[in-house]
């Protein structure tokens, strides 16, 4: 695991379905070359061998870049391949679980919708909130209806735990969600889709940046 606090700010997440046919650990790469500081790994269409063979790649990718590597739903491979973290969704095993067999210093990393989950989820020892979905999205189907900026700032407000916005996130969209209150900002179809990866990953970080200097947006 790291041993330097983790940085949320351009937090990527794969989906072999939106890299155009492009391998893993060549997107992957691409987007830590343009500035990606988080990677998460979620593929819920391969198999439990595929899942394992891949977080091992990318585990050994992200030690040597020096970058925060999360495991999206799956506990055992996230402890099996000594990830930093783990992300849970609402309806995956209750943080509270997960936090009674997870290492001392391990992430824990929780899906919220509202305050009051972000609420729960800070009380069962979650290290950060993915809140969303902020803007309208076609990557997850399953997200409801937009939470939008306002309600992101409540909960950015209500927790002491970093928030990473997600959902609907672009370039153009970076600046209004770290005006929240936000950690960061993370981005699946605008950086995993785009023809220049490390280009797409570059410009959200400068969005991340260039927020960060001035007055909030929303």
């Amino acid at each position: 695991m790291l041993s330097k606090p983790p940085n949320f700010s351009v937090y990527v997440i794969s989906d072999g379905k939106l890299s155009r046919g492009r391998a893993h650990l060549e997107v992957l790469s691409e987007a830590i070359r343009g500035g990606a500081t988080c990677i998460q790994l979620r593929e819920k269409d391969l198999s439990m061998r595929e899942l394992y063979t891949l977080a091992v790649d990318l585990r050994d990718l992200t030690l040597r870049k020096g970058i925060t590597f999360i495991i999206n739903d799956r506990l055992d491979v996230a402890l099996s391949v000594e990830a930093d973290g783990v992300h849970l969704g609402q309806d995956d095993l209750p943080a509270a679980a997960a936090r009674l067999i997870m290492p001392p210093g391990m992430l824990l990393g929780v899906t919220v919708r509202n305050k009051q989950q972000a609420l729960q989820a800070q009380a069962d020892g979650a290290s950060y909130l993915g809140a969303g979905a902020v803007f309208a999205t076609s990557t997850k189907t399953d997200t409801g209806k937009p939470m939008g900026l306002q309600n992101l700032a409540k909960i950015c407000s209500s927790v002491r735990v970093p928030v990473v916005g997600i959902g609907g996130i672009n370039a153009a969209r970076t600046g209004s969600v770290i005006g929240t209150g936000a950690a960061g900002v993370a981005v699946v179809s605008g950086v995993i889709s785009a023809d220049d990866v490390a280009g797409a990953a570059r410009e959200i970080a400068g969005a991340v940046a260039a927020a960060r200097c001035s007055r909030p947006f929303w």
